[in-house]
């Protein structure tokens, strides 16, 4: 990635992971390697979108990467398997939290509430080209290889383009009812003063949530329906009066998605459904991990 050396990314990412982790798990550990060490090993190989084997190969082969990173030798690839496969999301959502600290105190004082957006994403299982599957589905006649994709949601701040808060989980899967945990998540790091999302988010529950508990304006376009239909409340306002020029910033979440898939991955590659998920959560986390070192 050209605007941002691996070097500075590795260092920033030992350093966020050295704030969420201690040195190790316990006592009996082999205390060759760090837990923050480990950490912030998977953090520039999301950032490069390098396997496990290739991350082996990268480190042996990068003598300063290994001096930013702290590294006396260099961690077999089932040694990074087995730190991902145990790394939990409250330690990732705590990293995320620290970058967003750091992130936070670099904003321009005026605005004191975020501006936030939540929209979901998909995050393809593997490196398989989207070509090559309509080509088999043409000469074969076969249905697709895969029926199911890793669907990542995540609550942005729109004015400084980086995340607040995020989940993963097997798609296709409607997300209106995930709208308030991710929000919640949110607020704990930064005050919100608006929310804005997609049609798919709509119920008077998610106005209710946010207008009442986090005391924040809620934008969200009412679903088009029967013309039977009959909704009241804010929906009905929504659809009523909706507040076109205040949505159009929801866009900006489109911005970030297209961002994290050009600059860092597309991919939350892995064998299992656990892997996977933990293979998103560390993208969002490289991102803010990229914007941190950007500013």
């Amino acid at each position: 990635m050209a605007e941002v050396g691996l070097l500075p990314f590795a260092r920033i990412a030992l350093r966020v992971s050295r704030a969420v982790l201690p040195r190790y798990r316990s006592r009996f550990s082999k205390h060759q390697f760090t837990q923050p060490q480990l950490l912030a090993i998977l953090c520039p190989m999301r950032y490069e979108d390098w396997t496990f084997r290739e991350a082996e190969v990268r480190l042996s082969e990068h003598r300063e990467l290994r001096q930013a990173l702290g590294l006396v030798s260099v961690p077999d690839f089932t040694t990074l398997y087995r730190f991902l496969e145990r790394l939990d999301e409250a330690t990732i959502d705590r990293a995320v939290g620290e970058t967003v600290r750091q992130l936070r105190g670099m904003r321009k004082k005026g605005r004191r509430r975020a501006r936030v957006a939540v929209d979901a994403t998909g995050l393809a299982q593997g490196a398989v080209s989207t070509f090559f599957v309509r080509r088999m589905h043409h000469h074969g006649q076969k249905p697709l290889p895969w029926r199911h994709w890793l669907k990542w949601v995540v609550v942005v701040d729109l004015d400084q383009q980086f995340l607040l808060s995020q989940i993963a989980r097997r798609g296709p899967w409607n997300d209106c009812a995930n709208l308030p945990a991710v929000v919640e998540a949110a607020s704990e790091q930064t005050r919100i003063g608006l929310v804005l999302a997609d049609a798919e988010f709509d119920s008077e529950r998610n106005h209710t949530y946010i207008r009442k508990q986090l005391g924040a304006h809620s934008v969200i376009p009412a679903k088009r329906g029967k013309k039977t239909w009959r909704i009241h409340g804010v929906r009905a306002e929504m659809r009523r009066a909706f507040p076109r020029r205040l949505y159009r910033r929801r866009s900006l979440i489109e911005s970030l998605f297209s961002s994290v898939k050009r600059k860092l991955s597309a991919r939350a590659p892995g064998r299992s459904l656990h892997t996977q998920k933990r293979q998103a959560l560390l993208l969002g986390l490289s991102f803010n991990l990229y914007r941190l070192r950007h500013r």
